[in-house]
């Protein structure tokens, strides 16, 4: 079947697609307030778990406490990128929610939301994170700026008091809680399973999104509430979730940097390598490595873009993107964090 005469069957309505992993404690909490957010609505809607091979009671819960719930289970564990892609191939209308399992919305979390898709350029929109019981600001929109010539993933800002919220860039949407086009998130490929099992996959999405002409945006009127967890992690823990997500970094300049800029970063790696290797910071040297190995992979994810650039036309760099959403955001009062 032909991709458009695909996308062209998908009915109106709101698909949720929620990955998981030994969430059991958290989905009791979180699902009826998903339901509620729906409700609103009046569009038809379905609500789809991917359970990532949970060690827990994620599953049997489910199935006995939830049966409106799709559930698609993974025989193997592997990951958030997989994970999630699983729901997005399976959902079946036009927009689609991708939620974290630790996640709960506001009652009038898409109320805001929904118009932006009445412009035909909107990848997505996400919300304000706040803190599970109170309403502390965990995460806003995404800021972009530049350490030579690396970007920076985790600058936050969000609109002054009494600043029109309205139609806000954000460099990129966050994973737990943005409202897509599905339409545009298939013909994206969904996540790219490169950066399996998890860290930066939501970034380079947006990435892609935007160097197409898709806006990204963050609407500060929608709310949703995250529990942060306090748990102890082991040294080696620590260790391999630093060389994760430094290796996942990497992926994403190769993948994403051009010409002179490139070139920049590749001469940028040495001194970090060298002050690495003076401070015993091993994960570093281990991410630099799996980076070098993966070269075939990423080559691989460069190519899959490129044939959907070049259905799409004209391909904006990062440094274009960056300079867009400054832009944007320099003719509004907001506040930086």
């Amino acid at each position: 079947m032909h991709l458009e005469t695909y996308f062209n069957l998908k009915p109106k309505g709101i698909s949720v697609v929620i990955p998981n992993y030994n969430g059991s404690a958290l989905l009791n909490e979180i699902l009826p307030f998903v339901r509620q957010a729906l409700q609103p609505t009046g569009m038809p809607n379905e609500i789809i778990v991917v359970d990532d091979c949970s060690t827990d009671d994620s599953v049997s819960l489910l199935k006995k406490n939830h049966s409106d719930v799709i559930l698609i289970e993974s025989g193997v564990n592997s990951g958030f990128s997989p994970t999630i892609n699983k729901g997005i191939f399976a959902s079946k209308y036009e927009y689609l929610l991708l939620l974290n399992n630790d996640v709960k919305l506001d009652v009038d979390y898409f109320k805001y939301l929904l118009k932006y898709f009445d412009k035909p350029d909107t990848f997505g929109v996400m919300g304000r994170i706040v803190d599970w019981e109170n309403d502390q600001i965990q995460d806003g929109g995404k800021y972009p700026e530049f350490h030579g010539a690396k970007i920076k993933t985790s600058g936050n800002y969000i609109p002054a008091e009494n600043e029109n919220s309205d139609n806000l860039y954000s460099m990129y949407l966050s994973g737990a809680n943005a409202l897509v086009s599905a339409e545009k998130l298939i013909e994206l490929g969904g996540f790219d399973e490169l950066f399996a099992p998890f860290y930066v996959e939501d970034f380079e999405l947006s990435l892609r999104a935007w160097r197409l002409g898709w806006k990204c945006y963050y609407e500060h009127r929608a709310i949703c509430r995250h529990k942060v967890s306090f748990t102890i992690k082991s040294e080696n823990n620590k260790n391999y979730i630093n060389r994760i997500y430094y290796r996942n970094k990497m992926f994403l300049y190769a993948m994403h940097l051009q010409g002179i800029n490139l070139f920049m970063w590749y001469l940028q790696l040495f001194p970090e390598l060298i002050l690495r290797l003076v401070t015993g910071r091993l994960y570093f040297i281990q991410a630099l490595s799996d980076f070098f190995t993966s070269r075939k992979k990423i080559n691989k994810s460069m190519l899959a873009f490129e044939k959907v650039s070049r259905a799409e036309g004209k391909l904006l760099t990062l440094q274009e993107v960056v300079t867009k959403v400054r832009e944007s955001l320099s003719e509004k009062n907001i506040k930086r964090f």
